[in-house]
């Protein structure tokens, strides 16, 4: 089994920024990668990050590009989430997933709730 830990989220005003840190702890053999996924209030969940750990490959949703930065935390099977230029329209509770060999994200966090307001 694999646990997956989140925490950093916030209340920040926009153009602000916040990082997000995730960890998977237990059974981390089979897993390749690490996402971060979100959900606005009424909206479906959405990709925004992720990051392989084998050559360390990223990919980043076209509403994040630019300002969000996803990167592994040292040879650990975790990653930060670096958000910068924050705005209102980011406002959502972030969850961080793991994906295994698969290719399906199998392990999933609680969420971190990330509020952007003046």
């Amino acid at each position: 089994q694999v646990q997956v830990l989140e925490s950093g989220g916030g209340l920040v005003q926009p153009g602000g920024s916040l990082r997000l840190s995730c960890e998977a702890v237990g059974s981390t053999e089979y897993t390749i990668s690490m996402g971060w996924f979100r959900q606005a209030p009424g909206k479906e969940r959405e990709f925004v990050a992720s990051i392989r750990w084998s050559g360390g490959n990223t990919v980043y949703a076209d509403s994040v590009k630019g300002r969000f930065t996803i990167s592994r935390r040292r040879a650990q099977t975790a990653a930060y989430l670096q958000m910068n230029s924050l705005n209102p329209d980011d406002t959502a509770v972030y969850y961080c997933a793991v994906a295994t060999l698969r290719g399906d994200y199998a392990y999933w966090g609680q969420g971190t709730q990330v509020t952007v307001s003046s």
